[in-house]
């Protein structure tokens, strides 16, 4: 008989991560727009390969929405390049630029005012924002408890004896964790980078100890 994973409370097994790695000080972003654009440029890369497409465009300071709803497609495709999918990317971060200036005037404020649900609608309907991506935003600029989950939330999950759980929706590990946790925003905060940690420091077939 094979010994199954042990199944810990989520909030039992986050305070073990926080005692093993301590606090991430998650998102990377000096602003807002950074924050939002790097959620995009995140997408199927590693960080390393965002930090440099951020540089270049904090280089040619474009790390604003005003400035990339202008910017030739093609110029903003070559500064992102390093992040990889920069003609899809340079397309996506155009919209989310396009709708930022068309609904709200091009303030973050404006746009930052709606309810949860409202917002979270209006990010998902911009080509290029999935659930993933529009949580992070709603997360780390917004500030709104949503759970964000990855590819490394649904191996820790499958780690520590939720598989059932990890093979499900997007949305249905999102309940999983908001049930289970308080409705905190530094916490899920926390929760998710030191997930991120735990994954960078585990083969895809380790189980946390």
């Amino acid at each position: 008989m094979t010994n199954a994973p042990q199944r810990p409370p989520l909030l039992t097994l986050y305070q073990s991560l926080l005692d093993r790695y301590g606090r991430q000080r998650w998102w990377p972003a000096r602003t807002r727009a950074e924050m939002m654009i790097g959620a995009i440029l995140t997408q199927n890369t590693a960080w390393t390969n965002v930090e440099k497409a951020l540089s270049n465009l904090r280089e040619n300071k474009a790390l604003n929405f005003q400035t990339l709803e202008t910017l030739p497609t093609e110029k903003l495709a070559e500064w992102i390049r390093p992040a990889g999918y920069f003609n899809q990317k340079a397309g996506y971060l155009k919209a989310l630029a396009g709708m930022i200036h068309a609904d709200f005037g091009g303030s973050l404020d404006r746009l930052f005012r709606l309810d949860t649900p409202e917002l979270r609608k209006k990010l998902l309907a911009v080509k290029g924002v999935g659930p993933e991506t529009a949580d992070s935003i709603l997360l780390y600029a917004a500030k709104r408890p949503l759970f964000v989950v990855d590819a490394y939330t649904r191996r820790l999950l499958t780690a520590h004896g939720y598989e059932e759980e990890a093979r499900s929706s997007y949305n249905t590990i999102v309940t999983l964790f908001t049930l289970q946790l308080p409705a905190d925003v530094q916490l899920y905060n926390e929760f998710h980078a030191l997930i991120i940690r735990w994954g960078k420091n585990h083969p895809k077939t380790a189980v946390a100890q």
